[in-house]
């Protein structure tokens, strides 16, 4: 392919003043390696912007030069570059699933765990992938004879929406919005608007705005070239002149809007997070408790796990206990068996474990990750349900809850009936996770509590429908155990996330790290270390209020996509009458 882009049209003084309008004539560019070298620097910035590197600065510009590009190529070359910056962004922010291997503790060699965790990184990278793609069909299929503030409302609009669809479906984690969080605290508040969207069209905004101010100097053309100099490959950048001897200059007045609108949303989360609010909002002090168990998949699903697994959750608990706290908390699966305890406040004939013996003794509550059995009609006798049971000062399960959202192929067979043979060859999966009702509802003596178990920190809807509901506390319990420092801090990122969409404190409990306690407005206030066995006992506080995102939900999207759809509907009308 040529280096050589298209020498533009000579444009008159009145084409001129109509350049940063609308585009009435738009040459579309051939792919070429300039092209495909730019996608992938986009991906890449968009990809450094979660842990483990935390720029989350770079997400405002990542999206500049497939926005630039999706204005010079066709529908086809516009979808091969949204698949590059797509890949490279999902495949960079979400390799933490490759930590799966190796799977020897689940009796499938080491080849064939390789194999598992190769394919599930691509898989989910091209179900992300997919997202970006789209986007990129629709800039370059909708919007290039479009002024540019009517192209940057529908490159929201499309975005949000695509967020939104992929957040209804089995598989979501690395949302554009999520890239803030939990450094840039400041613009994160924006989330209590409009819940994770509202970041989203943020970022969006912003580089569209960053990526209309050069358009014109891009659309001009520009030939790539390297030069080495002194051993180091420097990129040449050359921009044309227009054929009229004008050169298109930077549009400023983006620029300075851009800046506008970034410094206010800044403001308004310095003044959310530095108001007299959250303490005068407070409710109920409760004095919470943290076991972090450090026990390794390998070790608790050892014929001795179970035994090690009791002692050091009751050694934790009882530590606790002493201390003072009103409720202990422990991560997702802490006990690896079926915990079976009813929901009518009698132990019956179950048999006392340890830590039963250490709640019996020391009559605090606790927060238990275990399995429950599942009832539902046409279930196997091996399914069961990832549950987090309230144990009261008398031993018994007072309160359960079912997790919602269940991992493919980790919790259960998507599409069985396909897939479920292969799936069994190469799993050593017996039985099933059932999903609990996305209705639930947890009591305690507290109040209500929203409830989260491991994967559902990506979901911000779950955590919406529970503090609509009356939920005044935020506890999540996870595992972890499978993954390097990437994978907990990115979901200690999600959770941070879901305390500041609905204002909620909350407490996170971990198997491995990162557990942690959360204010509210996102500020950390204790997380524990990676990989060790930890007990921290804090304060928290139980909240009624409710912020706009938990009143309304997402109203910013659907708001987006009717103005986008009647934006390209007065465009679709003004064509017909040859206007």
């Amino acid at each position: 392919m040529s280096d050589s882009l298209p020498e533009p049209k000579s444009y008159s003084k009145q084409k001129t003043d109509l350049y940063p309008g609308q585009t009435k004539q738009v040459k579309q560019q051939k792919l070429s390696w300039q092209h495909l070298a730019i996608a992938l620097v986009g991906g890449i910035l968009i990809g450094l912007t979660p842990d483990p590197f935390g720029w989350w600065w770079l997400a405002w510009i990542a999206l500049i030069p497939l926005w630039l590009l999706t204005q010079q190529v066709g529908i086809k070359s516009a979808a091969i570059l949204g698949a590059i910056w797509g890949f490279a962004y999902h495949g960079m922010a979400l390799f933490w699933i490759t930590g799966v291997h190796p799977m020897d503790w689940l009796g499938v060699t080491w080849l064939a765990s390789l194999a598992i965790a190769i394919a599930v990184w691509l898989f989910i990278t091209v179900w992300g992938m997919a997202m970006p793609i789209l986007w990129a069909i629709v800039m370059a299929g909708a919007t290039q004879k479009l002024s540019p503030l009517r192209r940057i409302i529908i490159a929201a609009a499309t975005l949000c929406a695509l967020e939104w669809l992929w957040g209804q479906g089995p598989l979501f984690w690395s949302a554009l919005g999520y890239t803030q969080s939990p450094h840039n605290l400041l613009i994160l508040q924006m989330s209590r608007l409009s819940g994770q969207q509202a970041v989203t069209a943020a970022i969006v905004v912003i580089n569209g705005l960053l990526a209309e101010a050069i358009l014109p100097i891009f659309q001009t053309g520009i030939k790539v070239r390297f030069k080495y100099k002194s051993k180091l490959p420097t990129l040449l950048l050359r921009v044309r002149s227009l054929e009229s001897g004008l050169r298109p200059t930077l549009k400023w007045h983006y620029l300075r809007l851009a800046l506008f609108l970034f410094l206010f949303m800044a403001l308004y989360g310095a003044q959310v997070m530095h108001s007299p609010h959250l303490t005068a909002t407070n409710g109920q002090a409760l004095q919470v408790g943290i076991v972090q168990g450090n026990i390794s998949n390998p070790v608790k699903f050892s014929p001795q796990g179970t035994q090690i697994s009791l002692d050091r959750y009751a050694q934790g608990y009882t530590q606790l206990a002493r201390s003072g706290v009103e409720m202990v908390v422990t991560p997702e699966g802490a006990l690896p068996f079926s915990y079976d305890r009813g929901i009518d406040g009698n132990l019956g004939n179950a048999t006392l474990n340890k830590l039963d013996r250490a709640v019996l003794t020391k009559k605090v509550p606790i927060w238990l990750g275990a399995y429950g059995r599942a009832d539902q009609p046409g279930s196997h006798p091996l399914d069961a349900t990832n549950s987090l049971f309230l144990i009261d000062r008398n031993g018994a399960a007072v309160s359960r809850y079912n997790k919602v959202k269940l991992v493919p192929v980790g919790e259960y067979i998507p599409f069985k009936n396909i897939l479920g043979g292969l799936i069994n060859r190469l799993s050593p999966l017996e039985g099933e996770f059932v999903p609990g009702k996305s209705s639930q509802i947890v009591e305690s003596p507290w109040g209500k509590i929203i409830i989260g178990i491991c994967y559902e920190s990506a979901f911000p809807t779950h955590f919406r429908a529970q503090a609509a509901a009356g939920g005044e506390l935020i506890i999540t319990a996870s595992n972890n155990a499978h993954y390097a420092e990437t994978m907990p801090a990115q979901h200690h990122a999600q959770d941070v996330a879901r305390a500041v969409e609905t204002d909620r404190w909350a407490v996170r409990a971990t198997n491995t790290g990162y557990s942690g306690i959360v204010d509210p407005n996102g500020r950390t206030i204790w997380r524990s270390q990676i990989n060790t066995f930890e007990t921290h006992a804090d304060v928290v506080y139980l909240r009624q209020t409710k912020t706009l995102y938990t009143r309304l939900g997402d109203w910013l999207t659907p708001l987006l996509v009717v103005v986008g759809v009647g934006i390209f509907g007065w465009e679709r009308f003004k064509l017909r009458r040859g206007q």
